[in-house]
């Protein structure tokens, strides 16, 4: 009643008269005639295609049945607080006790619906059942249409398993610090993990579902772990890698292959450092410098 108009024009107090449209043939059927020797007229649908008539026929398959969801089952073993109310719906029963819940007794019987409810045009109720009503507190008192066994403490579902992603790691550093950036969205901070040791850290993070990253990164150089610290944010997991000695990281993580000595403190690049006015060299790496 509350959605405007579309149409602007003057008032009236007459129903506005709409015209019959004038039926239009099929594109696909032309109609013939034919005449026999008794002056018998005699009309039939032919298709423009193949000239034949074209009979229509009634699709007879039958629809394929919505096969149905699997229900939830009560875990019998699971100890159950009295007062819980049953969780199937429409129920409404309060667990008593195992023997009178969950026994042979009529108490233990569970009337309610297997299906989800339906709102629609506003009327209620519910996909396993015809009755439908439009008040919401006669919604509320429709009657299941199934019976079974109480719900009170669901059976767990097999775990599934896990899928192991891969997140962007990126760092820069100031000539006492390390920070470490790690690209994960949502990271679940009560499940994950991390561990900063003095030439490693361990990263071992959950996200919701089944996702989940593992790394452990051997560092370039020793850190101070008690020194170092690492937060979580929405978009990321922050850490803070506290230098023993200062000197300039060419990389992150430690490897084998002969790494130039970087000479600048720049802000560009993965492996640049951001905030140092002059660099800081090891005695192995100023002796190479001054030869």
């Amino acid at each position: 009643m509350k959605i405007p108009g579309c149409t602007k024009g003057s008032h009236t107090d007459e129903a506005p008269k709409v015209e019959p449209q004038a039926p239009k043939p099929s594109p696909n059927v032309n109609l013939t005639m034919t005449s026999d020797q008794g002056a018998t007229e005699t009309y039939s649908s032919l298709s423009r295609t193949t000239g034949a008539a074209t009979p229509t026929i009634a699709s007879s398959a039958p629809a394929e049945p919505i096969p149905p969801a699997a229900e939830e089952e009560d875990d019998p073993s699971v100890p159950v607080t009295p007062g819980t109310i049953c969780r199937r719906k429409g129920c409404g029963k309060s667990f008593v006790s195992d023997e009178v819940s969950r026994g042979d007794g009529e108490e233990s019987v569970c009337t309610y619906h297997p299906l989800p409810p339906i709102f629609h045009e506003g009327s209620k109720g519910y996909l396993c059942c015809k009755r439908r009503v439009l008040e919401f507190d006669e919604f509320l008192k429709i009657g299941g249409c199934k019976q079974g066994r109480h719900l009170f403490a669901p059976k767990e579902k097999e775990a599934k398993t896990e899928e192991f992603i891969d997140c962007r790691v990126d760092h820069y550093q100031t000539p006492a610090e390390v920070h470490v950036s790690v690209f994960a969205k949502q990271t679940d901070k009560d499940r994950s993990v991390v561990q900063i040791e003095t030439d490693k850290i361990h990263l071992d993070l959950y996200f919701q579902g089944t996702k989940r990253f593992r790394r452990s990164i051997d560092l370039f150089g020793p850190v101070n772990p008690e020194a170092s610290s690492f937060k979580y944010f929405g978009t990321k997991v922050e850490l803070t890698l506290k230098k023993q000695d200062n000197r300039s990281w060419a990389l992150l993580e430690k490897t084998d292959r002969q790494v130039p000595v970087n000479l600048t403190f720049g802000v560009g690049g993965r492996t640049g450092t951001i905030g140092a006015k002059e660099i800081i060299l090891d005695d192995e790496n100023a002796s190479k410098i001054r030869s």
